[in-house]
Formats: C-alpha cells, sequence, structure tokens
C-alpha cells in the first residue's frame, strides 16, 4: 500500500539531502520562529515541516497536487487528526508488542510478528471506517487515491482471511511438519504442513490405526525438550519470516503516513496562529522557472507577526517581467521586513503550503540564497567585507540559471564606492545568467546606476516615508534617494535639542 500524500508518484523521504543554503536561509528568513508555529512542540512535526519546506519542488503540477491536499486537510482538520491518531497507535502498541529484536528463534519471532499484526489489522480496520464515512467528502487527487486505495486494499475479505490466518498461526492444535533425511541421517527440507481441521493432533496421534510413528517426551527430559523445540523452530522458520515481513510492511506503511500527515498537520497549526492573529493566508499560482513573475498584494513576514503577536502590514508589488528588484529608502521603514516575507513566501509556494498575502503569484526558483549582512564578532577570523565576499563566492560557485538571489545590504562594509561597484559586477553577471535579484540597499551609487539605465526588466521600490518622518512600513515603486533619512532614527532614539 502506498501514501502518496506529498508527491502523487512517489513516497517523501525524511531522509533526502537538503541544499546546502539551509542555515543561511533558515538565519536570513527568520525560519526558526515560523517551524516552531508549525510544530507546536512536537519533534517529528518540527523535523517534517523543516525538510519539506526546505526541500522545494520544481513542478508546478506537484505544488498543484500539494495544494488540493492541504486544502481538503484545512477543510476536514478532525479527520486528519484521527487518522493521525490511528499512527501513534500503532508506535504505542509495537512498544508493547514487538520483542523480535530480542530473539533470534523462529518461535519467539513469529509470536511477536503474529501479536503486531492482530494489532495492525485493528488499526487497519479503522482506518477502514474512517474511509467509508469520509471518502466522499475529500475533493483531491491525493486523499480521493488514498481513500480509494484503502477501500479496495483492506475489503471485507481481507480482514476476514487475516483473521483465519492469524487464529491458525497460534498453533492451538500443534505444529505438523515434514522433513527428509539427508545426509549423516540430518534433518532436511523442514516443511510447514496445514493440520487436518476434521481431526485433532491428539486423535491423529493415538487414535486407532495411527498412520505415523509416534514418540512421548518424559516430562524431565530437558534435552529432548530442546531438541523438540529446535525442530519446531526449523518447521515455522518460513512462516515466522513472512509474518515478520508482513508485519514490517504494515508498519512501514504506517510510518509513511504518519510523515506525510505530519507535514499537513504542521500546516494546520500555522493556519490556526495565523488566523488568530487576524492574518490572512492564500494558496499563490506558481509559474514555470523559465518566466519571471511576481505579484503580490498584502504580502507580509509571517515570522514577524508571530514574533509581534499581532497583525502586520503587508505590501502590495506588481514586478511581472522583472529580473531586478532594487529596494531603496528610509531606514527602519520595513526594507528588510520585504525581503524576508519574498524569502517564506517563495519557500512555501514551492513545497505546496500556503502563502502569507492575500495573493501572490510568482515563478519558481531552481535554487533560492540569501546574503545578508553579518554583524561582527570575535568568531570571525577575517573583516566583515572579506567574509561577505566568501560567502558570496560560494554562491556563485552553486547557484544555476533561475536560481533567486536575496541581498540585504551586501557590501556594505567598506566605502560607498568601492561596495558599489563590486555589487553592481555581481548583479550584471547574475542578470546575464538568468538569475532573479532582490537588492535591498543603501547604497545610492548602485541603485541609481540601474535607474539611470531604465532596465525593462527591473522595477525599484522605496521604503514610504511621510514628510514628517513617519514610516508606513509600506514599499511603493520609485526612484532611489540619496538620503536614507538616518536622522530620524536618530532623532526618534536620542531626541531632539532645541
Amino acid at each position: 500500500m502506498n501514501v502518496y500524500l506529498l508527491y502523487p508518484d512517489r513516497d517523501f523521504d525524511p531522509e533526502q539531502e537538503l541544499p546546502s543554503s539551509v542555515d543561511d536561509l533558515t538565519q536570513d528568513l527568520e525560519l526558526t520562529t515560523l517551524f516552531k508555529a508549525m510544530a507546536q512542540g512536537d519533534k517529528l512535526l518540527s523535523k517534517v515541516a523543516q525538510r519539506v519546506v526546505l526541500s522545494s519542488l520544481d513542478s508546478p503540477d506537484v505544488i498543484r497536487f500539494r495544494q488540493e491536499v492541504l486544502k481538503d486537510c484545512l477543510n476536514h482538520p478532525n479527520v486528519i487528526q484521527q487518522i493521525y491518531q490511528i499512527t501513534l497507535q500503532s508506535i504505542e502498541n509495537k512498544k508493547k508488542n514487538w520483542m523480535g529484536i530480542f530473539t533470534r528463534y523462529p518461535s519467539g519471532i513469529l509470536s511477536s510478528a503474529r501479536a503486531m499484526l492482530e494489532m495492525f489489522i485493528g488499526l487497519l480496520g479503522n482506518l477502514r471506517q474512517i474511509a467509508d464515512e469520509n471518502a466522499e467528502r475529500f475533493e483531491s487527487e491525493g486523499f480521493r487515491r488514498f481513500f480509494a486505495m484503502i477501500q479496495y486494499e483492506l475489503d471485507n475479505e481481507f480482514f476476514t482471511v487475516a483473521s483465519t490466518h492469524l487464529k491458525e498461526l497460534k498453533f492451538r492444535g500443534g505444529v505438523m511438519m515434514s522433513a527428509e533425511l539427508g545426509k549423516g541421517n540430518e534433518g532436511t527440507a523442514y516443511i510447514l504442513r496445514k493440520n487436518d481441521k476434521e481431526q485433532h493432533w491428539f486423535e491423529r496421534l493415538f487414535g486407532l490405526n495411527p498412520n505415523e510413528y509416534s514418540y512421548n517426551l518424559h516430562p524431565r527430559d530437558d534435552h529432548g525438550a530442546r531438541a523438540l523445540g529446535d525442530l519446531r523452530d526449523r518447521g515455522v522458520n518460513l512462516v515466522a519470516n513472512a509474518v515478520a515481513q508482513s508485519s514490517d510492511h504494515i508498519d512501514s506503511f504506517f510510518n509513511v503516513l504518519r510523515t506525510e500527515l505530519a507535514f499537513y498537520l504542521s500546516c494546520l497549526n500555522l493556519s490556526e496562529q495565523l488566523t488568530q492573529l487576524g492574518e490572512t493566508f492564500v494558496f499563490p499560482k506558481p509559474a514555470p522557472a523559465s518566466q519571471r513573475r511576481f505579484t503580490c498584494t498584502g504580502l507580509y513576514d509571517a515570522a514577524l507577526a508571530l514574533t509581534m503577536n499581532h497583525k502586520v502590514i503587508g505590501n502590495d508589488v506588481i514586478a511581472d517581467g522583472k529580473e531586478l528588484v532594487i529596494i531603496t529608502g528610509a531606514n527602519q521603514g520595513g526594507k528588510s521586513t520585504f525581503l524576508r516575507s519574498v524569502g517564506q513566501a517563495q519557500l512555501m509556494m514551492q513545497c505546496g503550503m500556503f502563502v502569507p498575502a492575500d495573493s501572490f503569484s510568482a515563478n519558481l526558483c531552481s535554487q533560492l540564497f540569501t546574503h545578508f549582512k553579518r554583524e561582527e564578532d570575535a568568531s570571525m577570523i577575517s573583516g566583515k567585507f572579506d567574509e561577505e565576499l566568501s560567502r558570496m563566492s560560494i554562491i556563485i560557485d552553486e547557484v544555476k540559471p533561475d536560481g533567486m538571489i536575496l541581498f540585504n545590504e551586501s557590501f556594505a562594509a567598506t566605502n560607498e564606492r568601492e561596495g558599489s561597484e563590486i555589487a553592481r559586477q555581481i548583479t550584471s553577471a547574475l542578470l546575464e545568467k538568468r538569475i532573479k535579484v532582490f537588492f535591498v540597499t543603501h547604497l545610492y551609487e548602485l541603485a541609481n546606476s540601474y535607474y539611470k539605465r531604465q532596465m525593462e526588466n527591473a522595477i525599484f521600490l522605496r521604503a514610504e516615508r511621510k514628510a514628517s518622518g513617519e514610516r508606513t512600513f509600506k514599499l511603493i515603486e520609485g526612484q532611489p534617494l540619496e538620503t536614507s533619512f538616518g536622522k530620524d532614527v536618530f532623532e526618534i532614539v536620542f531626541g531632539t535639542n532645541d
């Protein structure tokens, strides 16, 4: 049985390798806050959420597949919780019943595996009941196929046959097997035989005119008992392996189901918290990586909203057909916040989630990188500027066409002329290789040099500042200004002297 709720044609691998940029992405986009909200203290949800969010999809079709499954989860959260609880119950019951790892004897393995199968059959019955009661209420391809598979594979005949076999595997009538004599009269070719249902083993052995030779073991014959136990183990060995493999197969099914549902449950947790804050979220419209699309309304930084514990200001941007987005303007005007919201939305879209916005549409990117300024600390073996160039070199070595890089105050650790020239050369090279660039900067020479070119594939956003100095924390389209109004910040912090 296959789950196939995260991919239309395969199961999710929770151990798959993550991109090398995950540490920078997590730090720069404040993803830890996002993952914490999604997990709600659950270690499995935390692990799966991080793995899925950071493992971006490259197919709009697969993204839409996940979106439809997630919509079903949002519409029927109680059903998803019921299914998830079944998978958790399988773990608890396994701890109580599975003793096979503590024995090498086939009889012990068989007994343990049989107990596991009996437990699993009960849980599969509960899963079948949920499918019968709710299949028609779900609309996504993923859940419709999942429930159809459950109803087909786990039909009434399955449970009847499984119960019969499990009852027989208790061998209440004893174990019947055949064997051949090999070299040196050693037993070989042990085969477990099905008991005659019309006659009890006692009657076969001690009835009139028995067809078999028999031997009575003395109650105190320990060596004989061990020998018979060894014979029994040889007879049931193949059956024990088959039953253990069947148990492992069902256990694996529940593990995969639990893992894939964990992602959707983490999304439910996040949606509930955003809703409580009065925030909106929307399912984005993904475009192929070869296109250049970015249009949003009300796009906000979800991590900031969760941290502040209240609704935050979003932004409206129309940047379709643009490869370069340069963001300038007043200090503390919301530029870095917007950049984080872009990165968060891109990752959330490319893993099939909803996006914190009123509307959002963007092209996929082959890779996402961040290059944010770092505060200098004792662990740095060189200056801030050298450290920036070192990180940039790593990104350049790995970035591919149709990738995207978010720059935040990069190359500002040197003088403006040098920093602007380095940033301009790097940005121009990236654009030539079809890399999409968002650049927050105070380097006026850099921003103005691109603005004067009147490039069709570039858009210039500016943090809005009213004449009074008030920040609206919204971005508007506009020409870069030569000042970032740092005096406003100084006066807010230190006050003014009259």
